[in-house]
């Protein structure tokens, strides 16, 4: 082939194939289901939440803790779980390079220089050279698509792995303020207890002197036993209670046990709830909820993937070239005259594969059709939880109420208590029962305190808050 009309030749074979891969096999993807009937708004929300204020990405912060803040971006930070899902994401995206680069040509060079000697040690002997270099391309031409659709599929796995990520970081926050509540509960409630064993200690020393003087019962003395071995048990369960607390946040965090130990000792009181309950509609909800965002994005791989199988049934075109130099001297190696160049298209079709390509697509087909299902399932999931959220956090709201009712009743008995005991009309023994009253009801008031406070913590994660980007997170 005369060298100057090779090159405008195989240009013109690559034109027409790029004119003919401007098609893609397969269905195209036109977005998400639209939301189920009669999901235009949470049926469960109380009257105080407010639908239109913006709802908090770092939601935590609303909480008004400076221990809880550092504690959530450290395990943001450190998380072993949050390390592997990065990895996995970094994975994914190198996928999604290596099939964008499946649709660009291959090329090589290769270079040979060789000596040869004959009949060596004799007169006749003489030495011969050969230089060779040459340059091979290769491209398969995406006549049908089916390549692009293989990128499409590679993009939305990708986008998937960024989701499931930015869900990790939704559960672990989570997971660190619920931690973090119940290790303040139980400090509070320890201090209570406190107060509560010397009560209880109080009435049993006073017992057992009426009891010497005949004056009480030996029921009432094994009563008084008995209640002060159940305030010190409950204190041994709190103490534990705060020690695995401890352990879980360090692991949270990614670190040793014990090395929150110092940082966290010391009782603090609970975190305050905010004054507005920001619960948005549920279109956020399905922009916000990573789970919601990865389903989708795999309902998006699978339908790209039909079309991968189906671009099986199509033939494959296969562009090759090369340009070689020979010569026996390196001087002149790259000289026109010892030039040589291939240009060669190839076209493969696997007409009879007995229902392979057909069976691919089968399985492509019901893998779309599960992620489908699947989607589906998560935005019921998504919606079942932010009611769901909303309803106990309401139900809590009227708990938290009559409960501090009940511990300002008790106060108010104990300062009647005082009162009389100043004026002779109450003995010991009923003070120290009503200081004990006052700390049980202060500990049941923390309790649904925290509870409130975990309510309010899984309804944030179940508004799909909590999350950031990676991208976002270099800004």
């Amino acid at each position: 082939m005369p060298i100057h009309s090779a090159p405008s030749r195989l240009a013109m074979l690559l034109a027409a194939a790029g004119l003919a891969a401007c098609a893609s096999v397969g269905p195209d993807y036109h977005g998400a289901p639209a939301m189920p009937a009669g999901a235009g708004s949470y049926v469960r929300a109380t009257a105080d939440a407010d639908r239109n204020a913006p709802l908090p990405a770092q939601w935590w912060k609303t909480l008004d803790d400076a221990d809880l803040d550092q504690l959530i971006r450290q395990a943001l930070a450190d998380s072993p779980d949050l390390a592997a899902a990065r990895a996995r994401l970094r994975e994914a995206r190198a996928g999604l390079d290596s099939s964008q680069a499946q649709l660009l040509p291959t090329a090589s060079a290769s270079a040979l220089g060789l000596g040869l000697e004959t009949a060596p040690g004799t007169a006749s002997s003489r030495t011969l050279h050969l230089y060779t270099t040459s340059f091979l391309a290769s491209w398969e031409v995406d006549l049908f698509g089916g390549g692009r659709r293989g990128v499409e599929a590679a993009a939305a796995d990708s986008q998937a792995a960024a989701a499931d990520l930015a869900d990790l970081q939704v559960a672990l926050a989570a997971e660190v303020a619920q931690n973090y509540i119940q290790l303040r509960l139980h400090q509070q409630q320890l201090q209570q207890l406190d107060i509560s064993r010397q009560a209880d200690e109080t009435a049993l020393l006073l017992t057992e002197q009426r009891r010497s003087r005949g004056v009480a019962t030996v029921q009432e003395l094994q009563q008084r036993v008995g209640a002060l071995a159940a305030t010190v048990a409950q204190s041994a369960q709190a103490q534990g209670d705060i020690l695995a607390a401890l352990d879980q946040l360090a692991l949270l965090c990614g670190r040793s046990p014990a090395a929150l130990d110092e940082a966290l000792a010391a009782p603090q009181p609970l975190p305050r709830l905010p004054a507005t309950l920001a619960i948005g509609d549920p279109t956020q909800l399905l922009q916000n909820r990573p789970d919601i965002r990865a389903a989708e994005r795999r309902l998006a791989a699978s339908q790209a993937e039909i079309g991968v199988q189906k671009a099986g049934y199509f033939p494959k075109l296969t562009l090759m070239g090369g340009l070689a130099f020979a010569a026996e001297n390196h001087s002149n190696l790259f000289d026109r005259s010892n030039a040589s160049l291939l240009g060669l298209p190839y076209l493969s079709w696997n007409v009879l594969d007995f229902g392979r390509t057909a069976a691919a697509v089968d399985k492509a087909q019901a893998g779309r059709d599960e992620a489908l299902a699947q989607y589906r399932g998560k935005v019921l999931t998504a919606l079942n939880d932010a009611n769901s959220a909303l309803s106990r956090y309401g139900q809590q709201q009227q708990k938290v109420r009559q409960l501090d009712i009940q511990r300002d009743a008790a106060v108010q008995q104990l300062r009647m208590e005082q009162a009389l005991r100043a004026a002779g009309a109450a003995s010991e023994i009923d003070l120290a029962d009503s200081r004990k009253a006052v700390s049980v009801s202060r500990q049941q008031t923390l309790a649904a305190d925290a509870e409130l406070l975990g309510d309010y913590v899984l309804l944030q994660k179940s508004l799909g808050l909590g999350w950031q980007s990676e991208e976002e997170k270099t800004r």
